[in-house]
Parts: structure tokens; C-alpha cells; sequence
């Protein structure tokens, strides 16, 4: 179990003279090949949800919670460019002091994507390996999410006939761990969650997917949800139900969530593109500064690549995306699930092009939604390579929203993507003091993804 990156560089050096391809682990190198090399080191962290005290109640398929909330929140289907107006339902809006605190049980709940029935869905689903499309997957846990919020939500004041006072928006996906289970695309996926801890009016929601196979579930991805619960026409922040924990075991995850809370405000401080770097940040800098810099002239600007490595601005892939009405979430802006699926897809075409083979999806980080997208907008997704470390290749994604008429770009999400290799990948590397920035970065997300940092 490696403690330190520096540490994990020293196994792979030694293992590396014994056997090219095998991982030495004080078994027999054949047994482990380099696909398998993990970096990550996790002290036990504390549960994210519920395991015993419990069992979900049953909320159907997908498409019957997209209906439910709908009908909830009083919307009808399709598309009208001026949405109905829901200010009437302000007057509805409760105070904090109205709202009964709620168990982790009562949101606690599971819904199916039933592929092994539904042959249309199937198509939507499946890649041409017969695998699952994980962007897909990412979609339906956005929506998951909320859902949950709509089920730890209790307005007792409420009369029965006023369709519900809220919004709720995702303000960002803590992060996403995957399993080594490849999921079928024709087999049925159980999504599972419930609200894990909440602020004001904030409400953190684990949601985690498990596809049966063999007879019994296998757990397929586990993400944290941070979302957020505004008035009906979401113009100012609503409060909602505290949390009072049944037992024990929910007691710990809601001291989990207040830590996990902790964190989130620690590495948002701590982002390189608002400090500036470490110490020994600043030492890889000026490492990566002589690699890549001539030592038989003074020349300005000129640079070299070392042999095995690739400039960062010659690693990424974009695309720019019209949006239209069927990407729309209730509110009449872009959902956020679209928004997540093309980011993972096209950074999976560019880790895929990078590595000239297929890649496997290790992580995703703090997917940050820091503006709303409206639904006729135009979307350009930019996927780059930042980083890159044995077989392992670190992608930050960016989206931006074009005006049509000036031109002008407004950066309105950002992801970060781990993915692996079956073989060491080609190096990347910074040209510029910006990539440089950037390749920081990617590395301090990549630690943070392997549990180094």
C-alpha cells in the first residue's frame, strides 16, 4: 500500500527491472499485469450511506420518477419557450422552523433501469461492445439525486392540492468512484441514495448503481451529489428539513458529511487558480522548465520535447454542441445530467486517441456547475490532457457557453477525469507558464483521485 507517490515511483522502479509487464506485490509477479497497478491509498473512510439499518422503498422505473417530479412540482410535458409561471407557489414557501426533521430512512430509496426488458432504452444504453454507456449512467444519477431531495422534503403546511414550492439544482458531484465490474447494457441497474447530510438549504445525496449479475447485485459506481433547494422560481435559496438520525449508523454518516463538507471548502481554497503553488510545486516547475529548455542556446521562447512525451497543446479534443429543448431540465435550462454525459465522453474519445487504445474510467472529480446553461445555447466542450503518470492520464474538461452574435466564451462547468491504460502512456507536458498552471492542476487532482493527497 503506497504512502506517497515518491514512495509508489520507487515500487515501480524496483518491480519494473524484475518484469516489464507484472506488478510485484510479494506474490508472483505473473498474477497482477500493469492494467491492475493501483497508486491509491485510502485510509477507511467513514460511510457514505446506508448498509443495515435499512432497505430502500421501491420508486419504480426512471421514466416514472421523471413523471413523478413533474407532477410534483406542477409541470406539464412538452416544450413552451416561456415556461408557466410558478409565482404563485411563493407564498407557499415555508420557514425553516415549519419543516419536521427527517431520518436518512425517509429519503432512502431506489429506482431501475430496466434494460433487460425494454429494447428501445437498450439502444440508448448499450456501446457496441455490449457494455454500458457510462455517460447514460451519469444522467440518470443526476436526476436520481434530485429525486432523493424530493423525498427527504416534508411540508407539513403544505394543502394538498399546491404542487411543491422548490427547485433543486446540482451544484456539484463531490466525486465518482467506479468498481471493476463491467456493466451489461442488457441487464437491469438498480440506482439507489438518500440525503447523507444537509446545511440550510443545501443537502449532500450519495446515490450508487448495482447491476444484478451471477444472482446477486454487484455495485457498478457509487457519487456524492451536492445540491441545492431554491423557491419555486429559483431566485433565492429555500431552507429544508435538518437531519435527526434514527441510529447509529446514521449518525456516522452525518459526521461524515459535516468532515466531507470540511474538505470540499479545503480544496476549493486550495485550487491552483487561486493560490499560488507550493514549494515543491514550484521545484517541479523548475524541473519541468530545464527539461524542456536548450541548454546550447539562450534563445526566447525556444523549447524542446523530451523523447516519449507530447505537448499539452497538441493532447485535447473539442467539440462544440447545439443544445435543444429535450436537453431542458423542469426549469427550462440545459439539464445538468447532458451537461455531464457529453463532458465524459468526448474526455473518453480524447484519453482514448492520447493512449491509442482503449481506456478504462478510474474516477471523477469535483464536476463544478457554476453557471446555469440556457437551452438554446451553443456548448463547446474541450477535453485536454493535463497530466500523465505511468499508465494513467488525468483530463480536464471544460465547457463553455458561445454567443452566437460577439463570439464571447463564458466558462460555465469544469470536470476533471482519471482514466488507466494497459501500458505506460506517452508523457505530457507544459510549453507555457498557463499549461503549467494547468498541468499543477491535473496533478494535485490526480493525488486526490488515487488517495496520495
Amino acid at each position: 500500500m503506497f504512502r506517497s507517490l515518491s514512495g509508489a515511483q520507487k515500487c515501480w522502479s524496483l518491480f519494473s527491472r524484475g518484469a516489464e509487464t507484472g506488478y510485484l506485490s510479494g506474490m508472483a509477479m505473473k498474477f497482477f499485469p500493469i492494467y491492475e497497478l493501483s497508486l491509491r491509498h485510502y485510509s477507511p473512510p467513514p460511510p457514505t450511506h446506508i448498509k443495515q439499518s435499512a432497505v430502500p422503498n421501491e420508486s419504480g422505473t426512471m421514466a416514472q420518477i421523471k413523471q413523478e417530479m413533474m407532477t410534483r412540482l406542477g409541470l406539464e410535458p412538452g416544450y413552451q419557450p416561456l415556461p408557466k409561471s410558478r409565482e404563485h407557489l411563493l407564498k407557499y414557501q415555508p420557514k425553516m422552523e415549519e419543516l419536521p426533521a427527517r431520518a436518512m430512512q425517509d429519503s432512502f430509496t431506489s429506482a431501475i433501469i430496466p434494460l433487460s426488458t425494454d429494447r428501445v432504452l437498450q439502444d440508448k444504453y448499450v456501446t457496441y461492445l455490449g457494455s454500458v454507456r457510462m455517460g447514460r449512467l451519469l444522467e440518470d444519477m443526476d436526476m436520481f439525486a434530485a429525486w432523493c431531495c424530493h423525498k427527504h422534503l416534508a411540508v407539513p403546511n403544505l394543502p394538498p392540492d399546491v404542487h411543491l414550492p422548490y427547485t433543486f439544482v446540482t451544484i456539484l458531484v463531490d466525486r465518482i468512484d467506479f468498481t471493476n465490474v463491467l456493466a451489461s447494457g442488457t441487464a437491469d441497474i438498480r440506482l439507489s441514495g438518500h440525503v447523507s447530510w444537509v446545511g440550510t438549504s443545501s443537502m449532500e445525496v450519495v446515490v450508487w448503481l448495482e447491476q444484478m449479475l451471477n444472482g446477486s447485485y454487484k455495485k457498478l459506481t457509487r457519487a456524492l451529489f451536492l445540491m441545492a433547494a431554491r423557491n419555486a422560481t429559483n431566485t433565492t435559496a429555500a431552507p429544508v428539513n435538518q437531519i435527526q438520525p434514527a441510529n447509529e449508523e446514521e449518525k456516522v454518516i452525518l459526521a461524515g458529511g459535516k468532515d466531507r463538507k470540511r474538505q470540499r471548502q479545503i480544496i476549493c481554497a486550495q485550487s491552483i487558480f487561486k493560490v499560488e503553488p507550493n514549494d515543491p510545486e514550484q521545484t517541479l516547475m523548475y524541473e519541468l522548465y530545464k527539461r524542456t529548455t536548450p541548454t546550447n542556446t539562450l534563445e526566447l521562447n525556444k523549447r524542446i520535447l523530451p523523447p516519449n512525451s507530447r505537448w499539452m497543446s497538441d493532447s485535447f479534443q473539442m467539440s462544440t454542441i447545439p443544445s435543444f429543448p429535450e436537453h431542458r431540465n423542469h426549469h427550462n435550462r440545459v439539464f445538468g445530467g447532458f451537461l455531464m454525459r457529453s463532458a465524459l465522453e468526448i474526455s473518453w474519445a480524447a484519453a482514448f486517441l492520447y493512449c491509442k487504445t482503449r481506456p478504462k474510467l478510474e474516477h471523477i472529480s469535483d464536476i463544478s456547475f457554476e453557471k446555469p446553461v440556457s437551452v438554446d445555447s451553443f456548448i463547446k466542450m474541450t477535453a485536454y490532457v493535463v497530466y500523465t503518470k505511468m499508465n494513467y492520464v488525468q483530463i480536464m474538461t471544460v465547457a463553455d457557453v458561445v454567443d452566437t452574435h460577439t463570439g464571447n466564451q463564458v466558462t460555465t462547468n469544469t470536470f476533471y477525469y482519471t482514466f488507466s491504460a494497459p501500458d505506460t502512456v506517452t508523457e505530457v507536458l507544459p510549453r507555457s507558464y498557463h499549461e503549467t498552471m494547468w498541468y499543477i492542476q491535473g496533478r494535485r487532482k490526480f493525488e486526490y483521485s488515487m488517495g496520495l493527497k
